[in-house]
């Protein structure tokens, strides 16, 4: 087991002081991009943050501001290895697995054991430090949904040995692991079901929509929609989520129960395309292909469950959060052209 130093000596004593006012947070997967938006924030926050990332789909650019901070660690690590801190860890989250389909396919047994061992190495983690964990679940457990909006009670319609299979399912099952976890040894946890997150600090090459769209309009490149456009999702701004995540965590009724997070204004997808065409004046227009096994149809979250538990519920617009969103993906790629130019 890898054991992982914290921070100095003298503060892990002042920890243990009762009533030392002391939050050390690991971020599994703080990396990547809702991960590094909560690292920033937690830090900027005052508390002290252990970032742990195998960086197969997290950037460093990420996190690189934050390197330099007393209040920040960073430890290279795969949480399918088993591993343990030194020192307090009172609050954990667990982005750790990729998002996107091109990323998650790439090595699907490999996505399904960052769901279910990385899962029991976290949940073990907290057991032994008493930290409270959060999982961050997602709207893939209810698979192509036949009902909508998607409240926490549904079941979901989710195809076992598709494409997606390892993502859904491994999702599903370290829900699984959580709940139980929590019922036979009273582990304190949270399980947020993630809907359509966007913003700053996602990947130019991430696979998902408003990624790829964004990246493509800026560059001069037909927008792809797979289908015909109509299938529809919903966009949740990366800071309202970071206000809902934070929410739960901090709670202390949300039990072991899932709860949604997302914004539940629901957009086609070829809407979207349009927005993004005239956000960025792009002239490049779209290409239609064929849509891709399991493809969700329709995606929109109920939050009741969060507004009444959390007092949370969006805010940001999706025009008022790709603005943004096209600013940060305008300097990604001109430092791409940068280094590229340099190069040659």
């Amino acid at each position: 087991m890898v054991n992982i130093k914290t921070f100095n000596p003298e503060f892990v004593a002042q920890a243990k002081q009762p009533g030392f006012p002391v939050q050390v947070t690991v971020i599994a997967g703080g990396a990547g991009f809702i991960g590094s938006n909560l690292c920033r924030r937690l830090v900027e926050d005052g508390q002290n943050v252990i970032c742990v990332d195998n960086f197969d789909t997290g950037r460093i650019q990420n996190i690189a501001d934050l390197l330099s901070d007393p209040h920040f660690r960073l430890f290279r690590h795969d949480i399918v290895d088993p591993f343990d801190i030194t020192g307090p860890v009172t609050r954990i989250y667990n982005f750790a697995c990729p998002a996107s389909p091109p990323k998650y396919q790439k090595d699907p047994v490999h996505t399904l054991k960052t769901s279910v061992v990385g899962a029991i190495n976290l949940l073990d983690l907290a057991e032994r430090t008493g930290a409270r964990v959060l999982q961050s679940s997602t709207s893939e457990v209810y698979g192509d949904p036949d009902i909508s909006p998607q409240p926490e009670t549904y079941r979901g319609l989710v195809n076992t040995v598709g494409p997606r299979s390892c993502y859904d399912e491994g999702k599903r099952a370290a829900e699984t692991l959580f709940h139980d976890t929590f019922l036979t040894r009273g582990v304190d946890v949270r399980i947020a079901r993630i809907f359509n997150t966007y913003g700053p600090q996602m990947d130019p090459e991430d696979g998902r929509v408003i990624s790829n769209f964004a990246v493509q309009a800026l560059s001069g490149q037909a927008l792809t929609i797979y289908g015909d456009g109509s299938q529809t999702r919903a966009f949740c701004y990366v800071d309202d989520m970071l206000d809902g995540l934070v929410a739960l965590m901090e709670t202390d009724t949300a039990g072991a129960e899932p709860v949604n997070l997302g914004n539940p204004g629901e957009f086609t997808i070829k809407d979207l395309a349009e927005t993004v065409l005239s956000m960025t004046q792009s002239t490049a227009g779209i290409s239609y292909h064929d849509l891709p096994v399991d493809d969700p149809r329709q995606r929109r979250p109920d939050i009741t469950r969060a507004t009444n538990l959390l007092g949370w519920s969006p805010k940001i617009s999706l025009h008022e959060g790709l603005v943004p969103t096209i600013e940060y993906f305008q300097q990604e790629i001109a430092l791409l052209q940068g280094f590229k130019g340099g190069a040659e």
